[in-house]
């Protein structure tokens, strides 16, 4: 079992066998604190045209008007609910709603928690990689910031997250998600109880970055910043970025895909993306940046 304060532990992160840098940049800040509706797209790769992506209008309402509704009610009762006598005990009662049911596709049994977008972050636990056991840790305010901001303020992660200065300003940023519906989880990367990374897991479908991708139900996407420079540069990126995608696959079964924009400038980010099973799909033109769209598949994480 992990300590019940994973982040509890201090000092400096533990030297790893592998890379990465600022993580996806700036795109952080594109998509925390938007609301817009979710679209789905069709099959083809993401680089196809955004505007394949449709926004609900081909969804069938099946509920019938309420003149129909009060109609049947007024034929098949009295006006105090009890049938009426010339209808006879051969045919049952059958509901509406239930003959409603039946003409309709019957639905998965098992379907994502309403109250939370992105399956409780918090419960996904660790995981045991080749240079440790990570977990991710939601993060609290008054326990990380200075922490998280100290790393926003490295001149390797403020050329990209464009997050550095006073404290205040990466804290209007994590309390801008952190004051969210839940779409956006910034968390505390904690490898063998040591911090060392900042995370941020949130709902791609449900992001302004619809607007340039076909997106699909339950797309789910990643930034990352790797804190500490001596971890930099070393494989540690895109072995973590792995080890979370497959985490994301596992504890979010109706999600397929994996997705991140990282600055199209930033080689080692991308770089790390590939190493950790990310295919390149397309360049695409975000309001703070020109991204690389890079996507990890459920159906290739075997093979990639």
């Amino acid at each position: 079992m992990p300590p019940a304060d994973p982040i509890a532990h201090t000092g400096t992160a533990v030297p790893a066998t592998a890379d990465v840098t600022a993580g996806a940049g700036s795109g952080a800040r594109f998509h925390a604190g938007s609301h817009v509706d979710s679209s789905t797209g069709a099959d083809a790769d993401l680089g196809a045209d955004a505007g394949a992506s449709g926004h609900g209008e081909d969804t069938m309402d099946l509920r019938l008007p309420e003149e129909l509704l009060a109609l049947i009610a007024d034929e098949s009762s009295d006006g105090n609910g009890a049938r009426r006598p010339d209808q006879g005990t051969a045919r049952s009662s059958v509901p509406i709603a239930a003959t409603r049911e039946a003409s309709v596709p019957s639905v998965p049994s098992v379907v994502p928690a309403e109250d939370d977008l992105l399956d409780r972050v918090a419960d996904w636990g660790p995981s045991d990689t080749v240079v440790g056991v990570f977990q991710l840790v939601p993060v609290r305010v008054e326990r990380d910031l200075p922490l998280i901001s100290r790393w926003m303020n490295d001149p390797a992660a403020a050329a990209f997250w464009g997050l550095s200065g006073p404290q205040n300003v990466t804290e209007d940023h994590v309390l801008t998600q952190l004051a969210g519906d839940g779409r956006s989880v910034p968390c505390i990367g904690v490898l063998d109880g040591t911090p060392m990374s900042y995370w941020e897991i949130y709902r791609a479908d449900l992001d302004p970055l619809t607007r340039h991708y076909p997106a699909r139900p339950h797309d789910t996407g990643l930034h990352l910043l790797v804190g500490a420079v001596a971890d930099r540069g070393r494989g540690l990126g895109g072995l973590l970025l792995r080890a979370v995608a497959d985490l994301v696959l596992v504890r979010r079964p109706f999600c397929a895909r994996v997705v991140a924009e990282p600055d199209i400038r930033n080689t080692p980010s991308i770089a790390a993306f590939l190493t950790a099973g990310f295919r390149f799909s397309a360049e695409v033109d975000l309001p703070d940046k020109r991204a690389a769209l890079m996507v990890r598949d459920r159906s290739l994480r075997h093979l990639l």
